[in-house]
């Protein structure tokens, strides 16, 4: 088995320049923050809840009643959490609408414009979210639910953007390990927004919001003036051009054929003939694109999963076992670090074997077994971490791999090369719909519970992760036979 290009020595010193360091660092912290953001409303579900609700105000003595009434916004503390679980539910929503748009319109304006904008945009909308409004003291449930939705469409710039700058940047060879690291940007996000939200927790939750709002903002002004969108912007030949003299950029990383006398190309990810004329992908021939549905419905379901932990784990660490809110936001980190690890890893994996889907279905069966085992930890600490960084590790790995390594091979495959301008449209569908995916299951994970227990959350989330493997079942069908045909052929060979 070759190693692929990019793990030579010689081939990953000339091909990489301190653009691409700054470009790499850069488009992570971005994306870290918008996800920081996000992290901080569900690290701060409980304290929200209790501010909401009557128990926040009939503790205190000799407040009269219209006091009171004006400042309780539910009458307890299950109608709030249905609430929050709705705010996520109207967010992601949002998001995933925001996702389609974003994608059409980073392909056509400067990716940086839209990225800068996005971000500082959506740092404004949280600060008045979380901040100005326990400032004033002005709870109201349509309020809120604007704001949501309006930072839901400003987030959704976020990733659309990045990725399609990631994927001017760096070619296919390697592609698996470099996106695979550099996926681990939302973990690191949960991870940042889970250390801000706990350190400032004690001086009230809005305090949270205001400090991951101004980081947010910051990083914005930071990308406006920072970020280079492309090569071709300092005269470095572009990824494609530099690609044609490399051996082992041919290979395919999705299809099934060896070579396109013996198979059909169908999607694979080789050179096409290049074309002088740049020009954007319509929304309906990316989503024709082999390969883009089949992964979009996959990320439907396996982001609903992951969504769910990132949203609730917190609230359900505290829910269920009786821990602090700070202690459960500290000890739901260990779920991102697994996930990094896991994005990481089956990235460098999918790259040896030049295959994406093989790897993905044995961490999805894996995955299977780890929900099984994390919705029976006990209520120790250390093995309840242990649990959960192995659980993020089978679905945070693939769910990383699939909104970055997969969707930048699918928007620059064959049937659109000449076309650099499909990045962000194809990786804005398949990303768009994980979140309509997750945003449904977010309002059915608080529905479950609510009235079934957590149990039966976790089952949901096994039938869930069941329907991912199923959906790309032909595609694994199809490179498991390509990678027995190869491995027959060595043999032959020998």
């Amino acid at each position: 088995m070759g190693w692929p290009h990019i793990f030579q020595r010689r081939a990953l010193l000339s091909r990489f320049s301190h653009h691409h360091v700054v470009v790499f660092l850069l488009t992570f912290f971005s994306y870290s923050l918008l996800h920081a953001s996000r992290k901080t409303f569900s690290n701060v579900k409980v304290s929200i809840s209790k501010q909401w609700t009557p128990s926040a105000f009939n503790k205190s003595v000799e407040l009269p009643v219209e006091i009171w009434s004006s400042n309780r916004l539910f009458p307890s503390p299950e109608e709030a959490t249905l609430f929050l679980g709705t705010l996520d539910t109207i967010f992601l929503f949002s998001y995933a609408v925001g996702l389609f748009i974003s994608g059409i319109v980073g392909d056509r304006l400067n990716l940086r414009w839209v990225l800068s904008f996005g971000m500082c945009s959506s740092a404004l909308v949280v600060f008045v979210f979380g901040t100005v409004t326990e400032w004033l003291r002005f709870y109201n449930k349509g309020l809120y639910c604007c704001l949501w939705i309006v930072n839901g469409l400003l987030q959704s710039t976020g990733w659309p953007c990045v990725v399609a700058v990631m994927g001017n940047w760096f070619g296919k060879a390697g592609r698996g390990v470099v996106f695979g690291l550099w996926s681990a940007c939302a973990s690191v996000g949960n991870i940042l927004g889970a250390c801000l939200a706990s350190s400032v927790l004690q001086y009230g939750y809005e305090y949270a919001f205001l400090v991951t709002a101004a980081v947010q903002f910051a990083g914005g002004i930071i990308i406006f003036f920072g970020l280079l969108v492309s090569p071709e912007e300092i005269g470095l030949p572009a990824i494609e051009a530099k690609e044609n003299f490399e051996e082992d950029a041919h290979r395919p990383l999705i299809n099934g054929a060896e070579n396109e006398d013996e198979y059909e190309p169908n999607y694979s990810i080789q050179e096409g003939s290049t074309t002088s004329e740049v020009k954007a992908i319509s929304f309906y021939q990316a989503c024709c694109l082999p390969g883009v549905i089949p992964y979009s419905l996959a990320y439907a379901c396996l982001k609903l999963v992951n969504y769910s932990f990132f949203f609730w784990l917190p609230f359900y660490l505290s829910n269920n076992f009786g821990w602090k809110e700070a202690e459960a936001d500290k000890l739901s980190i260990w779920y991102d670090v697994g996930g990094i690890i896991g994005g990481t890893l089956q990235g460098f994996i999918s790259d040896v074997l030049q295959k994406r889907a093989p790897v993905l279905a044995l961490s999805l069966l894996l995955a299977v077994g780890s929900l099984v085992g994390y919705s029976r930890s006990p209520n120790n600490k250390s093995i309840n971490a242990l649990l959960m960084a192995v659980t993020g590790f089978f679905i945070g790995g693939p769910s990383n791999m699939i909104s970055s390594a997969i969707s930048a091979d699918l928007g620059r495959q064959e049937g659109i090369r000449g076309s650099s301008e499909a990045l962000a449209t194809v990786t804005g569908i398949v990303d768009g719909t994980g979140s309509i995916g997750a945003a449904v299951g977010q309002y059915l994970v608080s529905l479950i519970q609510d009235n079934l227990g957590w149990m039966w959350v976790f089952y949901f989330f096994i039938l869930m992760t069941s329907c991912t493997i199923l959906f790309i079942s032909p595609l694994i069908v199809r490179e498991i036979h390509y990678l027995m045909q190869r491995r027959q052929a060595r043999i032959l060979s020998e």
